[in-house]
């Protein structure tokens, strides 16, 4: 009876993984492999890392804190802020992309002469890295020969340069901006692929009941947009609550703590101050409330899609 488990074994785990089974994850072991090692593992550790007080300026003392590092980032003023920062650029960011989105897609869904054009110079914003787009910004908002300084005083907005970026008021507007800039074209691809699988015949029938432009907007396009403006905001939301690049490119934190948002703040506590535990507790902080964020606007949505 003993001897034959494992052939019963050997012969249920057959059954169970065939041969285009065992090939399959033959071919993919590699990838999972290098994946666990490059994705999987800096993750585990970071977390692992949120519950000592390493700090680089003293290695040889990391004591294990349990959940300190949160706590003390909880009862932080400067969290707080930069937590408020984020949620502004945010909202007025992901407004901005939605919006603009909507109206590109609308354009780009009619008929006429050099739409293939224009759909081609939508992409070059998004083609463009994040690094570069930073420092083009950077450029135009120069107070010394800046673009928008020169454009502003040609127009006569302006009666001399000023100092965009020195601005605490202007700050977050300014380098949400760069950021609705680069990320308007794949919101628009978004919502316009969702726009053009919206069945034609509606159209006709409304036109058929005499309901006007804006009705036929109203009433047949925004309610089928639905689908794409839940991809837009979840992947926009996303990114605006991590972004770091433009933030370091353009203003570095400021003026003063005028642009300290959340990400800034990661890099602040571990790279500056070199407080590597309280930056992991800090990014995963970050983590939870963008997920938890993803899943309340797939709920919420999803009910009304």
């Amino acid at each position: 009876m003993t001897k034959l488990l494992p052939a019963r074994l050997a012969d249920a785990l057959a059954r169970r993984f065939n041969y285009d089974t065992r090939s399959a994850m033959l071919f993919i072991a590699p990838v999972m492999a290098v994946l666990a090692v490059v994705a999987v593992f800096p993750i585990a550790y970071s977390f692992y890392l949120s519950f000592f007080k390493l700090k680089l300026t003293r290695p040889n003392r990391v004591p294990f804190v349990w959940f300190d590092n949160y706590i003390d980032l909880l009862s932080d003023g400067l969290f707080w802020s930069s937590v408020g920062r984020t949620v502004y650029f945010s909202v007025l960011s992901v407004t901005a992309i939605a919006i603009l989105a909507m109206l590109i897609a609308l354009l780009l869904n009619e008929t006429f002469r050099g739409r293939r054009i224009l759909s081609a110079i939508l992409l070059i914003p998004w083609a463009i890295p994040t690094v570069a787009n930073g420092l083009m910004w950077k450029w135009i908002y120069d107070s010394g020969y800046g673009a928008l300084n020169g454009l502003l005083l040609q127009l006569g907005f302006i009666d001399k340069y000023l100092i965009w970026l020195g601005d605490a008021d202007k700050t977050i507007p300014l380098i949400a901006n760069a950021f609705v800039w680069k990320e308007v074209p794949l919101a628009t691809i978004l919502i316009l692929v969702t726009m053009k699988s919206i069945p034609a015949d509606l159209y006709r029938a409304a036109k058929v009941d005499g309901a006007n432009v804006l009705q036929r907007f109203v009433h047949i396009t925004l309610p089928s947009l639905k689908p794409g403006f839940a991809l837009v905001a979840i992947y926009e939301t996303m990114m605006a609550i991590r972004h770091f690049d433009l933030f370091f490119i353009l203003t570095e934190g400021g003026p003063g703590e005028a642009s300290h948002v959340s990400a800034w703040h990661v890099y602040a506590e571990t790279f500056r101050n070199l407080s590597f535990g309280t930056g992991s507790a800090l990014a995963y902080m970050m983590a939870i409330v963008t997920f938890a964020l993803a899943y309340l606007i797939i709920r919420t949505l999803g009910r009304r899609i």
